[in-house]
């Protein structure tokens, strides 16, 4: 979770792995939005020597939809290229890397960025520099102040940002994955017979201290949208070439072919948790537009009818919606079409009929003021948030749980009832779990966690 480890294949595949999708209208530049993609998940700051970076080998993407057809109309790709200065020491850096340029950092990567849009592409970034892994106070001193120098602008409004960060999502991976036992509400789980635990008990961020890739750009509103369409369809994927060959001779492999994709990323959690095991591989390769396919097990979630039972009397209501095969046309507005207008008074996000996993964004929103924003984003009164785009700090575990366990559904169907704990699920977490708060500027995910201060 988000989207770390979700599918078979990927999760063998890490540096091809998207984790998490960021989208918002930039809080301190009006009239600009955000687009974030992060990669490589579950990084363990203390990789060395080899430490983590992009794939030369992977085509990273960045998709909007501005029509709701779930196709790209505007792509921004991203292509990385690794130099080693001296191939003859294992050292990642000879001594301290003071700035982006330092002669001391041995391994380092560069990235082109072009634009796709209808039949044109033109590249609209050469040899943009990243910055370095954050290795510890001798040889990353200055961190921040490197890695601010990897923030580039490229005119026309357009800056970019492409490196390592903080993890910036906050979950309780070992609490969700022994069978839905949260923490919060352990005494009320089934067991299976065991009564372990006497709960309830707070959450563990089991992603906290680790580093992610950060794939980040920020461009003016109005070079994303259509006249009098303000929302936006917003996905990340990564691409691989579809032959590799290991030349055995120089140890390296060798890639032809025909890029084709490995991996897919739109709202949270959507193939991590509703696609089941045995289609995961073939929702990575698909686009939004094919997400018809799908649409079963949104409507029907598994995770629906798991809950009363694995909290036995706790989610009744849940239980006879369920066992009522009424389809949840609510988690179909809020994951695969937007909300339409009139369905919450003054919102709507809604992009059209097309059944399509993407993170719709409605830009004519203001960023909601940091004093006003709710982490359960518009189950919280917040407009500005998810399922709104998706702010760093959102608690999209809290508010997809809450979802999945009918809170939602009344606005559907006035006559449901939502079960009291519905509207209280969680994992026990919230951003003051997350030890590297985010930044207030882009590229707005925190400085990535040093590998001599790493706690684990």
């Amino acid at each position: 979770m988000s989207s770390h480890r979700e599918a078979p294949e990927i999760s063998k595949d890490p540096v091809a792995d998207s984790t998490d999708v960021y989208a918002f209208v930039s809080p301190d530049k009006p009239g600009s939005v955000t687009l974030i993609a992060n990669y490589i998940p579950l990084q363990s700051p203390a990789g060395g020597p080899n430490f983590y970076e992009f794939g030369d080998d992977v085509l990273y993407e960045i998709h909007v939809d501005n029509n709701g057809d779930g196709r790209a109309d505007i792509t921004w790709q991203f292509r990385f290229t690794t130099t080693v200065a001296d191939p003859g020491t294992f050292l990642y850096n000879t001594g301290p890397i003071e700035s982006i340029g330092s002669p001391n950092w041995n391994r380092r990567q560069s990235y082109d960025v072009m634009v796709v849009s209808g039949f044109s592409r033109r590249t609209i970034g050469s040899g943009l520099a990243c910055p370095p892994c954050n290795i510890g106070p001798l040889s990353t001193p200055n961190y921040a102040t490197v890695a601010g120098q990897a923030v580039h602008s490229l005119g026309g409004g357009v800056t970019v940002f492409a490196g390592q960060r903080a993890e910036a999502f906050y979950v309780d991976l070992g609490a969700i994955f022994d069978l839905g036992d949260l923490r919060p509400f352990e005494n009320l789980h089934a067991q299976y017979g065991l009564n372990v635990f006497s709960g309830p008990a707070p959450g563990v961020n089991a992603t906290n201290h680790v580093n992610v890739h950060s794939i980040a750009i920020q461009v003016p509103i109005s070079s994303v949208t259509r006249s009098g369409h303000p929302t936006i369809g917003v996905w990340t994927t990564a691409s691989r070439q579809r032959v590799r060959l290991w030349d055995a001779d120089n140890g390296e492999n060798v890639d032809a072919g025909p890029f084709r994709q490995v991996s897919r990323l739109g709202n949270p959690l959507v193939n991590e948790v509703l696609i089941p095991l045995g289609r995961k591989d073939q929702w990575n390769s698909l686009p939004p537009a094919d997400d018809k396919l799908f649409l079963q097990y949104v409507t029907q979630p598994g995770l629906a009818a798991l809950l009363p039972a694995l909290y036995p009397g706790v989610f009744p209501n849940l239980a006879a919606l369920v066992k009522s095969g009424k389809p949840r046309a609510d988690l179909e507005a809020i994951l695969m079409t937007g909300i339409p207008a009139g369905i919450i008074p003054g919102f709507q996000n809604f992009t059209g009929t097309v059944v399509a996993d993407m993170l719709r964004l409605n830009t004519s929103i203001a960023p909601t003021p940091a004093a006003k924003q709710s982490i359960f984003g518009l189950l919280g009164g917040d407009p500005g948030g998810f399922p709104n785009g998706r702010r760093v700090t959102d608690d999209v575990v809290a508010i997809e749980l809450r979802a999945i366990a009918g809170v939602t559904f009344p606005l559907i169907d006035k006559t449901f009832t939502p079960d009291a704990a519905a509207g209280k699920l969680t994992d026990g977490l919230t951003p003051a779990s997350v030890s590297a708060p985010p930044l207030g500027q882009f590229p707005y995910l925190g400085v990535p966690y040093s590998g001599f201060n790493n706690p684990s």
